[in-house]
């Protein structure tokens, strides 16, 4: 899991939350309205605020779910709400019903309590309010229950909330820490995960087994993919990673199992052809050009010119343990056949002759 990743987790438990705590708000103001707990039906100015505001905010969310919206202003506003209510409906009730204070507080304690368990701030701003306004209308009565009804669910949510982020941090630490051991077993692996070719690692390790067993008669071929930013600006990364699959996968068909072939950059490939002759190496060559032709892989690289993917290619002979010198001379002749057209062949001595 990427830190993208982790963020859009995070994102999605804040929707969800913020969805639960308006769907629990609409659910309780049409309870209150249709089937109150005492039987005095009170459809307050409040009441109706609340179910119209959770209502169009909820569906307002579910179609914008990318509108961040604020969770502890939206927590105190219906908080405010609920109080207003309870303020209007007690007096309306018989002998100052004491007891509806204690349960109109436990409802707004639930909500809360199953939308906010790991949001301490917005759990507290939705219920305080409530209880301020139980704790004065109770004039002294039951306030000790009250209080220890909120006390509680806040010492649980306060807990929770601190081994919450002792779990994510930890398990976001674990996240970091296995991706840089996944990039340091990239690094340290000699193979290209793309292409499956040799990496410049893997290059080296068979450089070193090579030159201590024979160190003569070998060339070095560079090739570069034509025009590929083109194709991959026209086509897509992910089509040019397909192209770069096919392109090595026909290089490694056309040379020996003993020559060495690496994806030596982005769209670029390195073979070193072992114990062969610069009339072979230039037959190598043409047919891994000729063969890469004939993959018909469509290139459009620009809105002119319609064609397929090719590659060019520069050739210089590996001279004792001189792989830099080797590298450079055949870059100079790949730099050239690019120059001269692209999809051509070019090297070191017809470049020096020249």
């Amino acid at each position: 899991m990427t830190s993208q990743s982790w963020r859009s987790l995070r994102v999605k438990k804040y929707q969800f939350s913020l969805r639960l705590f308006l769907f629990l708000n609409l659910a309780s103001s049409l309870f209150s309205m249709l089937s109150p707990v005492y039987s005095i039906s009170a459809i307050t100015l409040p009441l109706v605020l609340i179910t119209v505001i959770s209502a169009g905010l909820l569906l307002g969310h579910w179609a914008w779910a990318e509108k961040k919206i604020n969770i502890p202003a939206i927590s105190i506003l219906f908080g405010c709400l609920w109080a207003w209510h309870i303020a209007i409906k007690l007096p309306l009730l018989d002998n100052a019903n004491f007891n509806y204070l204690v349960i109109a507080l436990l409802s707004v304690l639930f909500v809360g309590a199953i939308a906010f368990s790991n949001n301490i701030i917005a759990f507290t701003f939705h219920s305080l309010p409530v209880l301020i306004t139980c704790l004065v209308l109770g004039e002294g009565d039951q306030w000790l229950r009250m209080v220890y009804c909120f006390a509680l669910p806040v010492i649980g949510i306060s807990i929770q909330s601190v081994i919450q982020r002792r779990n994510d941090n930890f398990a976001q630490g674990l996240m970091y820490k296995l991706l840089e051991e996944r990039q340091t077993l990239n690094d340290l692996s000699m193979l290209d995960p793309l292409t499956g070719l040799y990496n410049r690692r893997g290059l080296q390790n068979r450089l070193e087994t090579l030159m201590s067993l024979d160190a003569s008669g070998h060339y070095v071929l560079l090739l570069d993919i034509d025009y590929f930013k083109a194709y991959n600006d026209h086509y897509g990364h992910m089509m040019g990673d397909q192209a770069l699959i096919q392109v090595s996968a026909a290089i490694r068909n056309v040379v020996r199992s003993r020559d060495i072939v690496t994806r030596y950059g982005g769209e670029e490939f390195m073979v070193l052809l072992t114990s062969t002759t610069a009339d072979t190496a230039l037959e190598t060559a043409e047919r891994i050009r000729q063969r890469v032709y004939d993959l018909k892989i469509p290139h459009m690289f620009n809105h002119s010119v319609a064609t397929n993917v090719t590659v060019s290619i520069g050739l210089a002979p590996l001279l004792g343990e001189d792989i830099d010198g080797a590298l450079a001379l055949a870059d100079k002749a790949l730099y050239e056949a690019k120059h001269l057209g692209r999809n051509n062949i070019l090297t070191s001595e017809a470049l020096q002759g020249a």
